[in-house]
């Protein structure tokens, strides 16, 4: 949105003018939590607007060095200024709005930063529309989405699952590996390899806010209970968990483990971070109160993906693993710190058994229904899911998903789980009551990690 002046189209006074008692107002909280995300949003080829109108104008307030978000007098003085350059119940004669717009789809014919968006379809144009009709915030819907990354692309895919169709996509997160929620769903965190950087999107629009350094090529990545910190486990020798503080979006600690990690978790109650490593073979265990390594435990194998059981009072009973070269799952006590049972997965005979591109783990996903009892686990073996009962780890059933069957998640509501099928550029939805494939959802190249949970809608 970068012009070197105000707006080469000056707004007419009877535009400025409330004449009609329809003319809705403007709301400073909705420009806040709606409007300013998007001033902070890379586009594909285009700089953010905040770059330019930081020292042009229409000015925007400097964000302080480090800082992901403005302050509540910088909003204010932003609200201030930017609604001067809208006409409030009409996006169209509101030069905020036409000026970034495509000319084709009605905006106007040149705007030095650039054209942003080439539809009033766009997700981001609809917002600034809403804004204009008199939209409120404060008051967030949201909705139940998955999250599905592209271990060989540049996209993380959003599903709906009430529709299973893809209703969004992030861009321009190369190698995109981990991702998580925010807990009060308006962001999602995503650990970017090709960078080593956590990038963060608004949940909204789905664009890149910012992009966070770390200390090293990151793995997977873990948000708190309380949505202040998010874990990201560093994946480069000797390894460490860097820990972000949300409010300002920057690294507060790196926090040292016992070897290079691979996955990191917050346990349920939020009382843990646990890490595991897969040259070390171990799991770390760091307590979030004061972000310290608390105990360490070394396994036969490398750590793989993991899921935690609970006790009665919500405090953590098992940690469900799997490891390098291990066709199956372990179950390691929590409070005794020690291995207590090991589950191999069947080997169908009628199933195809995969060799190929298995990279140390022939099982390489885990899934707890809501409710505790029913276990879900991968086959990369054999292109299957199986299902265990809890706590006695009785086999189910065998569903067959297709070639390389990676990470697993099911929503809130528990209805379906979501398998990435990294051999078939494809999310296979699995009915959790049949236990039946319903749906294969086409996504990018080579998915691998997922998550879901609520997400803001508007």
């Amino acid at each position: 949105m970068k012009h070197p002046y105000l707006f080469a189209i000056l707004l007419p006074v009877a535009q400025l003018t409330l004449v009609a008692a329809d003319v809705p107002a403007l709301d400073y909280t909705f420009f806040k939590e709606r409007v300013q995300p998007i001033f902070l949003a890379k586009r594909a080829g285009h700089a953010r607007c905040v770059t330019c109108h930081s020292h042009g104008a229409p000015p925007l307030q400097p964000l302080a060095t480090g800082a992901g978000e403005w302050t509540e007098e910088q909003s204010r003085k932003n609200f201030a200024m930017w609604k001067a350059f809208v006409v409030p119940g009409d996006p169209l004669k509101s030069p905020m709005l036409v000026h970034p717009l495509a000319e084709s789809a009605g905006g106007d014919r040149f705007h030095a930063g650039g054209k942003h968006w080439k539809s009033q379809d766009d997700p981001e144009w609809q917002v600034l529309a809403a804004w204009v009709r008199g939209a409120k915030g404060g008051a967030n819907s949201k909705a139940a989405r998955v999250l599905q990354t592209n271990a060989a692309g540049d996209t993380v895919d959003v599903i709906d699952p009430a529709t299973n169709q893809v209703v969004g996509v992030i861009e321009d997160i190369q190698v995109p590996h981990g991702v998580t929620i925010a807990p009060d769903g308006s962001r999602i965190y995503v650990t970017d390899e090709s960078l080593s950087t956590l990038d963060v999107v608004d949940a909204r629009t789905f664009k890149v806010t910012k992009r966070i350094p770390l200390t090293g090529r990151p793995n997977n990545v873990a948000v708190g209970e309380d949505g202040r910190q998010v874990y990201v486990g560093i994946a480069e020798a000797p390894g460490a968990v860097d820990v972000i503080d949300v409010e300002s979006l920057t690294r507060s600690k790196s926090v040292p483990v016992k070897g290079a990690i691979h996955n990191v978790y917050v346990t349920p109650d939020g009382k843990f971070a646990v890490a595991g490593s897969i040259p070390g073979r171990t799991i770390n265990v760091i307590d979030t109160a004061n972000n310290t390594l608390a105990w360490t435990l070394e396994m036969s194998g490398g750590l793989r993906p993991m899921a935690f059981t609970q006790n009665a009072d919500g405090s953590t009973k098992d940690i469900i693993v799997q490891l390098s070269d291990f066709h199956g799952f372990a179950l390691v006590d929590f409070a005794a710190r020690k291995e207590v049972r090991r589950v191999t997965l069947p080997d169908p005979p009628d199933a195809p058994t995969e060799t190929q591109g298995l990279q140390g783990a022939p099982s390489h996903g885990l899934a707890l229904s809501p409710d505790g009892k029913v276990l879900w686990v991968t086959s990369k073996v054999h292109d299957f899911v199986a299902a265990y009962s809890l706590p006695d780890c009785k086999l189910l059933k065998v569903v067959p998903v297709g070639l390389h069957p990676e990470w697993l998640t099911i929503p809130p509501d528990g209805r379906s789980l979501y398998v990435a099928v990294a051999g078939l550029d494809a999310t296979v939805v699995v009915d959790t009551a049949s236990m039946k494939v319903v749906k294969t959802i086409h996504v990018g190249a080579v998915p691998k990690r997922n998550t879901s949970g609520m997400l803001q809608t508007d």
